[in-house]
């Protein structure tokens, strides 16, 4: 079924339902009139149908889970599966040089976030219509479905960067160009979606869940950070702009001083359910659940794929971690990274990890063959768990997959889910982007123990690293940067720190290609890779990263074409 953006957001207007799966599966039962949507009880209804939207992805249309759209073009991981024929957009997206413009499931996820983004205008128009007497909470409600609009456009954004801005006084979506806004304007746009947020949300909600204030601070930080390396039409950064920067240095400054947040004492807490359930870390987050009344439950299925084949387990090997990642996590004699030589040589055979320093957040992140997998002690790691190990490899990836053990955890059909959150901002990321700013403004010095804390807290997180008999899994070797002793800290070399210690934290966490795009070294990062990586593995032989081009998705044709050529395609394709 095609469905233009306009269908998507007028559908959206109307409907308000509460399902988590598409409602065009399905056949309505009644129709909701226009009035019936004017109490205070259903427009609260409306709001809780916008938190749905936003995780209301799967597999093949990802956009809480972006393991397609950035770990996998971002150098983090191999596509996986039976093969290269297998679910073969993945392959295109892995490659670059094959990406078309045609591909369905970039369009089916630029159209369920649109859908999201109407469920999201709708509510604000249903909120400003009710009076503050009827609807006490009517401003900090907009304030949220303002949060989740600004959310939903911040992915389409980083996906396509130029797209159509969609608000609830926009009075014909089918009218909008993707390039009505510049680059600048569409980030403002986003932008005052969560000024709005910090002007008028409450710095925490009784229901685990809802926007808060310090959430509306990290997503507008997030915002001015990306925004502050400005890009050319050819996608790459000509500037750095430091009013920009000073905003992301007031804003992060002040969620450490809200208090309300911290890093959680074991790294492995943020992925290990249930003490990942909205910890103290956990800024915003997805949520999941499970048997709760519907068919499947709540559950995250945008991993449901990337499970290893493990009995009891099975399907289907996507998202394998690559060689170059795993090589990322050897440190040196002095326990820091090897930021100029980490792919030089290969870890790889089982007594590498203990001949080489070792990241704990290698065992963390990567099902390592030999190694406990999941911070399960007996259940060991295996080369076979991968489906094709002689074209994807032999690791197989953890953070976003759950113990087999665990109550969170459901196989449905072929697949496996489970209904773990998945943490959209979190509190290392806080850090990380304040000192990235400190050190593009020149003042490293600043930027040194935010990154130490990372580290710090790293090198603590060894405890649920152990083997049944309380050995540790790898030769954990790991310290803070120490200038003057094992670095010298200029901003240069605190640059290669900050952006090294990104890939590691969130390895596999769906970030790594757009923080390479933000930084404007995609290209050179990615074609370094191939070439380092296609002699190991042929599926990526023929592979190639075009500057200028490939920053970006293009925009679906489909969609170009329903607006009757007014939304313009991405340079390059």
């Amino acid at each position: 079924m095609k469905k233009s953006m306009l269908l998507i957001l007028v559908t959206g207007l109307l409907m308000g339902t509460l399902s988590c799966k598409k409602f065009l599966d399905y056949t309505p039962k009644g129709i909701v009139s226009d009035e019936q949507l004017n109490t205070p009880a259903t427009v609260d209804q409306l709001c809780t149908a916008a938190y749905s939207a936003i995780g209301n992805d799967d597999r093949h249309f990802q956009f809480t889970g972006m393991w397609a759209w950035a770990s996998l073009r971002g150098g983090d991981a191999y596509k996986g599966g039976g093969g290269t024929g297998d679910s073969p957009w993945y392959d295109r997206f892995e490659k670059f040089n094959i990406v078309t413009t045609d591909i369905v499931q970039v369009d089916n996820t630029y159209i369920a976030i649109y859908e999201g983004i109407g469920r999201a205008n709708i509510a604000i128009k249903k909120l400003k219509a009710l009076s503050d007497a009827d609807y006490p909470l009517k401003t900090q409600r907009i304030a949220e479905m303002r949060f989740l609009r600004g959310h939903l456009h911040f992915i389409l954004k980083e996906m396509f960067k130029y797209i159509p801005y969609v608000s609830d006084t926009t009075q014909n979506p089918a009218l909008l160009s993707n390039r009505s806004l510049t680059n600048i304007q569409l980030w403002d746009a986003i932008a005052a979606d969560f000024q709005y947020g910090v002007d008028n949300l409450p710095l925490t909600q009784k229901e685990v869940g809802r926007a808060t204030k310090v959430a509306a601070m990290a997503y507008l930080a997030k915002v001015n950070l990306y925004e502050a390396y400005e890009q050319d039409e050819k996608n790459q950064v000509t500037s750095i702009n430091q009013n920009r920067l000073n905003n992301v240095v007031t804003l992060c400054n002040n969620i450490i001083s809200a208090g309300t947040n911290g890093l959680v004492s074991d790294f492995a807490f943020n992925f290990l359910y249930p003490y990942s359930e909205n910890n103290g870390e956990s800024i915003f987050a997805i949520q999941y659940s499970i048997n709760d009344g519907t068919t499947d439950g709540r559950i995250d299925k945008a991993h449901s794929g990337t499970y290893n084949m493990a009995s009891p387990y099975g399907c289907c090997s996507f998202h394998a971690p690559s060689q170059n990642l795993v090589n990322a996590f050897k440190t040196d004699a002095n326990g820091i990274p090897q930021i100029d030589s980490w792919n030089n040589a290969d870890m790889k055979d089982s007594a590498d990890f203990q001949t080489n320093g070792v990241d704990p957040r290698l065992d963390h992140t990567v099902g390592v063959p030999t190694h406990p997998y999941k911070y399960m002690p007996t259940f060991i790691a295996q080369k076979n768990w991968q489906r094709v190990p002689e074209v994807y490899g032999q690791y197989t990836g953890m953070k976003n997959n759950a113990q087999y053990t665990c109550s969170c955890f459901k196989k449905y059909g072929a697949y496996f889910g489970s209904a773990t959150n998945i943490t959209i901002l979190r509190y290392d990321d806080v850090l990380l982007w304040l000192a990235e700013a400190y050190i593009e403004q020149g003042k490293q010095n600043l930027a040194l123990p935010l990154i130490n804390q990372i580290r710090t807290r790293a090198a603590s997180s060894t405890g649920l690293l152990k083997y049944a008999n309380g050995k540790a899994i790898s030769n954990y070797r790991i310290n803070n940067y120490i200038d003057g002793v094992n670095c010298t800290w200029t901003q240069d070399f605190a640059r290669k720190a900050l952006r090294f210690e990104r890939r590691l934290e969130f390895a596999l966490e769906d970030c790594h290609f757009f923080d390479l795009v933000r930084w404007g070294i995609a290209g050179p990062f990615t074609n370094t890779y191939f070439a380092q990586e296609k002699s190991k593995y042929v599926n990526i032989a023929s592979a190639n990263f075009t500057v200028g081009r490939d920053e970006y998705l293009p925009i679906p044709q489909n969609q170009i074409t329903l607006s009757n050529g007014l939304l313009k395609q991405n340079a390059g394709y």
